[in-house]
């Protein structure tokens, strides 16, 4: 059982102009359709926000972070989940797109002030076509459901109560 002091947001990160780069936010729309969360769980769209992503991180205990990387030797369509300590120690940091290094130097802002979740987790997809355009390709359009139902797994796993809209 969770905590009802215990809070998490769950951010969609990425250029929605960008085809596949926009895919955290696409997932997060479909999370927000498909099922109802309780007041101590929080869905943000962060877009390409940058800095101003701080406060959704120090305000929570655990953060979800979704989002499409470039990851060298992976393929299109790959989900991949990563816990923070593991992006920071590998070479993924340097690969990830100009918003997720953000996402890194905010979590480190958040460390240094004492105020970085207990829990950071990456739910990543490795995207196909990083262009202008409004959809995803095939391939991601194909993997926003299996991403939500990840997201909504670990959740329910933390002991997060959400509902099926």
């Amino acid at each position: 059982m969770v905590d009802n002091e215990k809070m998490a947001v769950v951010l969609g990160i990425g250029n929605l102009l960008m085809g596949d780069e926009g895919f955290g936010v696409h997932v997060l729309r479909h999370l927000e359709r498909n099922f109802v969360f309780p007041e101590n769980v929080r869905l943000v769209d962060c877009g390409t926000a940058g800095i101003y992503m701080a406060p959704f991180f120090e305000d929570a205990d655990i953060a979800i972070v979704m989002d499409a990387a470039l990851i060298d030797g992976s393929e299109p369509g790959q989900i991949l989940r990563l816990n923070h300590q593991e992006v920071t120690a590998s070479d993924i940091q340097s690969a990830l797109s100009p918003h997720q290094i953000g996402v890194l130097e905010i979590l480190e802002i958040c460390r240094l002030r004492d105020t970085l979740p207990s829990q950071v987790e990456f739910f990543l997809v490795i995207p196909q076509r990083v262009e202008p355009t409004l959809e995803l390709s095939q391939i991601l359009e194909g993997k926003v459901e299996e991403m939500a139902r990840l997201v909504m797994d670990y959740l329910r796993a933390e002991g997060f109560k959400v509902k099926n809209a």
